[in-house]
């Protein structure tokens, strides 16, 4: 760590930012989901169109299809206590947004 050193002191490494005054917090899960986005954009040289369904498509396969290993396998949903059923999960998501929305218009 030597590229670290000052004159004065040696520089820390801070691994853990709070940003409130008291308890602990961070952006674990949104830079998490930064990192899956900016692969994907790598893949489809860039998103050329400002009004894509892509971010939200990946917001909610990262949410309610990709386990994650911090969570035991589990996806974000299924610790919240959502489950989607069914073999297809997009299929599933579909219809549920689809019901959804019938039962606001009506």
């Amino acid at each position: 760590m030597h590229e670290f050193w000052t004159q004065d002191r040696q520089t820390e490494d801070v691994r853990n930012i709070s940003f409130a005054q008291s308890g602990y917090h961070n952006n674990n899960r949104m830079e998490r989901f930064n990192e899956e986005l900016r692969d994907r954009e790598k893949v489809m040289r860039s998103l050329k169109k400002e009004d894509t369904p892509i971010p939200s498509g990946m917001q909610i396969f990262h949410n309610y299809m990709r386990p994650h290993n911090g969570l035991d396998g589990r996806t974000p949903a299924e610790a919240a206590g959502i489950k989607v059923n069914g073999s297809d999960k997009w299929l599933t998501l579909i219809q549920k947004a689809r019901q959804h929305a019938d039962m606001k218009s009506d």
